[in-house]
Formats: structure tokens, sequence, C-alpha cells
């Protein structure tokens, strides 16, 4: 048997209070086996694994097989999978088509074959036994079945019609429900096959779920109990103790039952296949979400990264011999079905906008237990151990080599720290006022130098050995390690790849009639390229001086690095790339409604009725979409990504004016605290802090959505002048800032909206005093992004239903899908 990668065991103590809150607060109860509907299945005659993979546009199959990772098409999305002896089904999302693929034929493997269709009749809880395949009707409970014998030839039964179920499992010959109304089990298939025998033994229980194994049946009672029933040839009816929801997800085997711990999610096997077959020693204090069984063998998706490990007899025998590591390559299977309704009151699997990829959320089942063990962050699967790691060094061993070390690393840290912050103190008074200072240099710009794309020298040219590695050289080679990594490339590889002439040709050669912005590395162009579709493209300035060759260089791997791996509803798309005879271009959706600095600031927006952005309700969700957009770049992205260009010009509107957050040529992956020699952004937008000190942290994207907010309400620029011909330009900061704190947020509202009606007072005052927390000098008096989202919520909220406020302007089905999120 292969050992684990250090890196798979529990994150040590200093990481538990951060994240050992999150995914075991609710526990899904689903349990999954030989025959029941999941995200992960088994095949257990070739020994393959399939899962439904998270993150993606579409929810599709992906398998691993003989040591190679399968595509399985249809490439479209899929709420359930369930596999049998030799081949396995998909319900595609909505349950109207269900599809089997064969695992065994050599002609055409894994080719679909459609064994369901209907556009009036749902189907769910798919099961598949050794060779039977069932389901249930979505609306009525009534099972149909396809495929499998039952022991005269025949094809395989299904129940009457006239019993309604509310579960289903199956095992090999014989298939089990759960009936609506008395939760008592009903079985049929092939009666020698135990299927009567396991249905008198449940005869007085009501259940709540139930995972079909070779011979036996497990399951949780209403109150919780796992109860096992039928065959108990190697004990495998034998659960260890059972009291109330001690367990969560099952995996059944031939001779063996594996469940999870409720409480940490720690496998807990028994039956034939005993400890030292299937609880493996180094997966003994790994967290899994779920776990799955083969006659022989268990796999397990992993609670944090949610990446697939497989182990017992029956995998170790399809190993390689030069396999170092159970991790599967195939990325992060996604961990539940997702579901456009809201969830219940016990809440929504973390990340679940992200992993259901804005298209619904995963839902938790409610359960009672605290967490004990601390689950692992969602990263990349880990790399397999060095050759030269000691790999027989125990678990435990592990952890306190750790943790000891860990104390000396926090002991000396917390010395030097003492220290800095003496040093700190004493000059902390004087950045302080440098700040003030900085601050209020910023506006001292012309009106037509306040949008355009600046780089700000450093504030000091000392201390170069600390600042000694540059932002734009790090992005550089972000990208190109991006490329050569194996699971980033794919991504990058998935990107459609353009010429140059046809790129020319859908902008009748870059005519200066389709100009229709610049971006931070060139000029943006509308496209129409030959299937149809209209993009935005663009287009690197040519040049020969080396500083801004290696400028475009930069912003061009920078944008194709962040947004081939970002998939947001709130963040701009790119549809792919051409880097050709030294030409650097980069395909976009189009965004038909443009920019919210042109609806904002464009000369014929002078009335109340010359832009439909002219409604206090439009506003105030632009402000939440881009908000949505940034929570999902700093909280959600993995690594996390500080933008740090945020401005009104770089929120643009589609067609049913959604805001989305575009032009990622700065921004920075990971780099929370990043110092550096220079300070990049838009003048009136930049943090003056980060300005100052040159130090990055996420509160510097937050100071430039205050702005944009401030724009939103004022209608003003972020640098304009007071007055026609007026001498001195002013930021919108300092002109709004002490006006809404004096509580005149009226004087400052854009005329051209109107006054606000009773229902959205409170709404934009909401966003106001929102918008001035998020100008504070200092980072630390900030509020983090998810908690503008939440003000902003709140704010769109009390304005909803407003008589005088415009409607948004999109249709009946996007405002839905909006309210849904909401």
């Amino acid at each position: 048997m292969t050992n684990l990668p250090s890196s798979l065991f529990p994150i040590p103590f200093i990481f538990a209070s951060i994240i050992i809150f999150f995914p075991f607060l609710l526990l899904p109860t689903a349990v999954n086996g030989l025959g029941s509907a999941s995200t992960t299945a088994v095949v257990y005659g070739t020994g393959t694994f399939c899962g439904i993979v998270a993150g993606e546009p579409t929810r599709r199959i992906l398998c691993y097989q003989n040591g190679q990772t399968i595509q399985v098409l249809p490439n479209v999305s899929f709420q359930a999978i369930s596999g049998g002896r030799s081949f396995f089904c998909g319900l595609l999302s909505g349950g109207f088509t269900l599809l089997c693929w064969d695992t065994t034929d050599s002609y055409f493997p894994f080719q679909p074959r459609r064994l369901y269709y209907s556009s009036t009749v749902s189907l769910t809880d798919l099961t598949v036994g050794d060779t039977q395949v069932c389901a249930r009707a979505l609306s009525t409970g009534i099972v149909r079945c396809w495929r499998g014998k039952d022991g005269n030839g025949h094809e395989f039964p299904f129940p009457n019609e006239d019993l309604h179920f509310r579960g289903l499992t199956s095992g090999c010959g014989f298939s089990c429900g759960i009936l609506k109304g008395n939760n008592s089990v009903h079985c049929w298939g092939q009666r020698e096959r135990n299927g009567d025998e396991i249905q008198r033994q449940f005869r007085n229980l009501s259940m709540s779920s139930l995972v079909g194994g070779e011979s036996h049946v497990c399951g949780l009672t209403i109150k919780g109990v796992l109860v096992c029933q039928g065959s108990n040839n190697a004990g495998q009816l034998n659960v260890p103790f059972s009291s109330p929801s001690e367990f969560s997800s099952l995996a059944l085997g031939a001779n063996f039952t594996c469940a999870l711990r409720s409480k940490n999610g720690l496998v807990m096997c028994w039956g034939r296949i005993n400890r030292s077959e299937i609880e493996n020693d180094m997966i003994q204090n790994v967290s899994f979400e779920s776990i799955v069984a083969g006659l022989d063998y268990v796999c397990g998706l992993l609670t944090g990264n949610l990446s697939v490990i497989c182990w017992g007899p029956g995998w170790s025998r399809r190993l390689s011999t030069n396999s170092t590591d159970l991790v599967l390559p195939m990325g992060m299977i996604i961990p539940g079905p997702c579901i456009k309704d809201s969830c219940s009151s016990c809440g929504t699997y973390p990340n679940s906008e992200v992993l259901c990829h804005g298209s619904g959320r995963i839902c938790y089942s409610c359960q009672t237990e605290d967490p004990l063990a601390v689950p692992l962050p969602i990263t990349p699967p880990p790399s397999p151990p060095s050759p030269s790691s000691n790999s027989s060094t125990p678990p435990a061993g592990i952890r306190n080599t750790r943790e000891r070390l860990i104390s000396l690393i926090l002991g000396s840290a917390g010395a030097f720290v003492g220290l800095c912050s003496v040093l700190f103190c004493l000059w902390f008074g004087t950045c302080r006022l440098l700040l003030q200072r900085k601050s209020n240099n910023l506006v001292q710009a012309t009106a037509s130098e306040a949008d355009a794309d600046i780089t700000f020298p450093a504030a000091s040219t000392t201390d170069t050995t600390i600042r000694s590695f540059s932002s734009k050289r790090q992005n550089s080679r972000t990208l190109r390690s991006y490329r050569r990594s194996g699971s980033s490339s794919i991504v990058v590889d998935r990107m459609e790849t353009f010429t140059l002439s046809e790129l020319a040709i859908a902008t009748n050669n870059f005519s200066i009639d389709n100009k229709i912005g610049s971006g931070s590395f060139g000029i943006v162009y509308r496209g129409k390229l030959e299937d149809g579709r209209e993009v935005a493209i663009k287009r690197g300035e040519t040049c020969t001086r080396k500083k801004k060759f290696q400028e475009r260089e930069s912003a061009f791997d920078s944008e194709v690095a962040l947004l081939s791996r970002l998939h947001h509803k709130h963040l701009v798309g790119l549809l792919g790339f051409c880097e050709q005879n030294d030409e650097k271009l980069l395909v976009y959706e189009y965004m038909t409604n443009g920019s919210l600095h042109y609806h904002l600031h464009n000369a014929h927006n002078t009335e109340r009725t010359s832009s439909v952005v002219n409604s206090w309700r439009l506003r105030i969700k632009i402000a939440l979409d881009a908000a949505r957009g940034i929570e999902y770049l700093h909280n959600y992205a993995v690594p996390s990504i500080i933008h740090r260009d945020i401005k009104s010009s770089n929120i643009l509107l589609d067609s049913n004016w959604n805001a989305r957050v575009s032009d990622f040529g700065l921004s920075l992956m990971g780099e929370e605290g990043h110092i550096s020699t220079k300070a990049v952004g838009t003048v009136g937008y930049i943090d003056p802090e980060y300005y100052v000190m040159n130090v990055l942290t996420t509160k510097s994207d937050v100071y430039g959505l205050g702005v944009v907010m401030l724009e939103l309400l004022t209608g003003k620029r972020a640098v304009f002048r007071e007055e026609e011909g007026g001498a001195s330009p002013v930021g919108v900061v300092e002109y709004a800032g002490p006006r809404i704190g004096g509580g005149e947020l009226w004087s400052v509202l854009d005329y051209r909206v109107g006054e606000p009606e009773a229902n959205e007072v409170e709404g934009l005052e909401i966003m106001a005093y929102s918008a001035m927390h998020c100008v504070n000098l200092e980072g630390k008096e900030r509020p983090s992004v998810s908690d503008i989202v939440a003000n902003l919520e709140r704010a769109l909220a009390s304005v909803e239903g407003s008589p005088g406020s415009l409607p948004l302007p999109c249709s009946n089905e996007t405002c839905d899908d909006y309210m849904a999120v909401r």
C-alpha cells in the first residue's frame, strides 16, 4: 500500500482557528455505495472511478481507469452518477435524460447510450446495482428499472406503481427503497439474493436513508441511528456502536461496511476486510466529505481540497509499480448536487457558488455534531512526496514534530514582531502625516488625467533588499510556470487560440471605428467572429521601448493566467488569446452596455431620462454586483487575487445591465501584504496607504470600490473640477466625505436621478456610509468586501418595491435568477 503525502494530513493548529468552523459545522448525510446516487461512482469490475467535476461552466463527468484520466462525453452538466459491475450511468441536470457508459467496450469505450428521455417526467435517485438501473419520478415517487435480469432471466422488475418512494439504493441482484408515508423499506429483484430477507429485517424501522452492498444494506433511521441488515457472513452487519447521528456517509462492499464519523469525517470500517487493509494507517486521521466502495476497495472525497483517493486490497492490485500517490489526477470533484432553490436553515456548503460556477448552490443536511478534526483547505491535489522524504515515519510523529517546529517558529516570530513594533511606533506618526499629505496630492491632476492608468514612483528608493522583486516580473514568471504546470496548463489549453488574421477580419483591420476603449496594455476593439459571436478584442500596443514592452508582456501574462481560471457571473470572461508576429491580443465576452464610467460621465447623460442608470435601484445593484465580483477574487479564488485597479471604467455592463469587473492586467495572485518597489493604479482610485507604504492588501481594492460607490451616489468623476475653469481639481472622496459625514448626503446626490423615494432613503444611506468606511486612510479601518456585500444587499432590499424606482432593465428570467442568489 502506498503512502499519502504528508500534506494530506490535518493542518497544524496554527490554521485551525481559521478553517475548523466551515466544512464540518453541518455535514451532508449522503450515503454513497455500490449502487446509490452521488457525485462519485465506481465501476467495480473494471476498477474505474468517476466523478462530477467542480468549478466549471458544465458539471461534466471525468473518469479514471488504468492510470489514465478520461474525458466523458457529452460535455454537459450532470446532477448524479452511479456505478455497477461494468458500466455506470448519469442523470443530466434537470433529470429528464439518463445516459449510461460501458467501461469494457474496446471498440467504443465510454460511448454514451441513452436509457431514458422525457420532456415532462424528471427522474431522481439514480441507482445502479451490478447490472440493473433504477430511478424514481421526482413528482410521484414511482420507480422505473432497466437493463438487469432477475433470477429467471426475465427483465429486471420494478415495484407496483401503487408504491411511492422517497429514496432508492441497489445491491447485487436486488434494489430497495424507502416508502413515502411510513418510511418503511421495500425490496425487489432476485429474491434469492437477500431481497426478501433484507426487507423482513427492516420491517419495523423507519428509515431516512439506505445504501446497498453486494448482499447487505445499511442506512440511517429517522433518529440518525445506523442499522445494517442482510448477509452477515463476514461481520459486515456488526456496527461497532450506534448512537444517534454518529455516522454520515456510508460505503458498502462485498463483505465489509465503511462509514464516516459525523463529528470529524474520519473513516471507520468493519467486516472481513480488516483495519490493516481498509483503514490504512496513512488515512486514519484524514477527513472525508464522502466515500464510495467497490467490492474490495474504497474511494473517498477529501474534505477541503475535494480531490479523490482510493485504497484497499482491490485497488492496490490495480496500481502500477511506480505509483507513489493515492491521489487520483482528477482535480476537484463536486461534493453534492447544485440546486437552484435556496437552502434550508442548515446552510450552504462553503465556496458553493464557486463549485457550482454561479449556477446554483450545494446545501447541507442538518446535523448536531461539532467538528473535531481540522479539515484541509481547498487547494489543488497535493504533489507526491519527494523520494528523499521519510515515508516510514507515522503520522503522529509527523504531527508532533510539526507542532514543536511551529511552536519554535511562532516564538521566534513573536520576538521579531515585538522588536518591529517598537520601531514601527517610532515612525508611524511620520508615515501617517505623509499618508494624509500624499492623499491630498493624489488629486492634483487635471480632469483629463483622472481616468488614465498610471504607475506611481516608489515612496522611497531605500531598502532595496526587501523590495528586490518586482510585481510585474513576478506576474510574468507566474504565467510561465502556470503554463508548464500540469493541471494549470489544462485550463489555459482549454481556452481558444485565435489567429491574427481572423481577429483583423473581425475588427475590420482594427479600424478606428471599432475602437471602444483602452485597457491595461492596449486598445480595445469591438469585433464579430466568423461564427457570429460579438467579442471585445484587446490589442497590445506595439512599441520598441524596453520598459513599455515589459509592461505589455506582464499585463498580457497576468490576464491570461488569471482569467483562464476564473469563472464568475460578475467577472468579464476571457474567451481566448492570440500570440503571433510579436502581437499579443486577448479576446473577451462583449459587454453590450459598455462601462459604468461611460454611463455616469459621458456628456450626453445630462437629464434624468437620458440614461438607464439614472435609477437609484439600479445604481445600488451595480455596486452590489461589482462587490460580489471582488468578493470572489478575495475569498473564493485559489489563490486569492488582488485586482489593484478597481475603477468605474473597469466595471462593465452586460446586455441585462449586470455589472462585471474587468481588466486584470495589474492584478496579483496571493499577494496579501506584498511589498513592491512600485505602487500601481489610477489617479483618484489608488489606495493612499498602498501609495505611501507600497504594502498591498485586499483593502486596496476596497478603497477603489468605495470611490466607485461615491461616483454612483454623486455622479462626479473620481477627480473633477468643481467649477468650469476652476484652478484645482478635487477628488470625489474629499468632496463627498465631509458632507456625508455631516449628515448632508442629500446635498451631494446626483441630481439626474432625482429625489429618492421614501423606500430609497435607507438604502442610499447604507451605501453612502459603507462607501465612507471603504475610503478610510488606513486599511485596517476599512471593512472587508464580504461586509460590503452584506451592507449592499441590505441597501438593495430596502429599495425593492419603491414605486418611484425604475425597474431593473432585464428579462424576467434574468431578474428571477438575480433574486434567487441575492
